[in-house]
């Protein structure tokens, strides 16, 4: 049983408050249920946190990099689990938020992490899902970053789009019931024209849990849409 247990979160910036400033207590909400789905997350007694985010290009981080949010004014390495020479500023966004997540929580869990591209099919992540339960030697719990779209009104950053509250109502139901079948089913254009962050990481998620087999739940703790960008908190367990 490697892997037992799976959380999903979004990976905005401004969920940094340093990066937020004034604005920090606007997503109060989704910090709070963040915590506490890595604390659930970590009630599975995992040996080991597995970090999935989308990227430029799939590939594989070591303990030691990390990643930063001096794009976003604040000049501070946000490190992936250890601090030493052999690292690199190589974390892509979602996943130097995830780092600063599990920072957040105080773990001192092992962690490593996983970029998937983000125009790689669902196949190809799904394939990935499965090499990662192929490769796990430990208990493994992983947290997949993620945003909805990003076109939930006029100010959003990709503008209004009358299909993105369907779209993001059907990964909210998908989440809650830990329905992978649903996952692979998102259609990778109409999730790049949505400017969905999350499509590929899911689908590693689903692709995971196909190949993990057993019976999973889920529960879906955070469904909003601050700014016009759709943000997820789900937990997936064992049943």
């Amino acid at each position: 049983m490697p892997l037992v247990a799976a959380a999903v979160c979004p990976h905005p910036p401004l969920l940094v408050p340093e990066v937020a400033g004034a604005a920090a207590g606007e997503l109060d909400d989704l910090r709070a249920a963040g915590d506490a789905a890595l604390t659930r997350l970590f009630a599975a007694a995992p040996e080991v946190v597995l970090l999935v985010g989308g990227g430029p290009r799939s590939e594989v981080f070591r303990p030691a990099d990390h990643g930063s949010l001096r794009g976003y004014g604040l000049d501070r390495p946000v490190p992936l689990w250890r601090q030493n020479c052999a690292g690199g500023e190589r974390l892509p966004l979602s996943l130097t938020i995830g780092a600063w997540l599990v920072g957040r929580s105080g773990t001192d869990l092992p962690r490593l992490a996983r970029a998937v591209a983000a125009d790689a099919s669902p196949v190809e992540c799904a394939e990935l899902g499965s090499t990662i339960v192929a490769e796990a030697e430990r208990r493994t719990a992983l947290l997949v970053l993620g945003d909805g779209s990003a076109c939930r009104g006029v100010k959003a950053p990709g503008y209004d789009d009358p299909r993105a509250p369907a779209y993001d109502e059907g990964v909210a139901a998908a989440l809650a019931g830990a329905d992978a079948a649903a996952l692979l089913g998102l259609d990778p254009v109409l999730s790049a024209e949505l400017k969905v962050a999350g499509r590929a990481p899911w689908q590693v998620l689903a692709g995971a849990v196909r190949a993990a087999g057993g019976d999973w739940r889920g529960d879906l703790s955070y469904h909003q849409a601050p700014y016009g960008v759709a943000y997820f908190v789900a937990n997936w367990e064992r049943v």
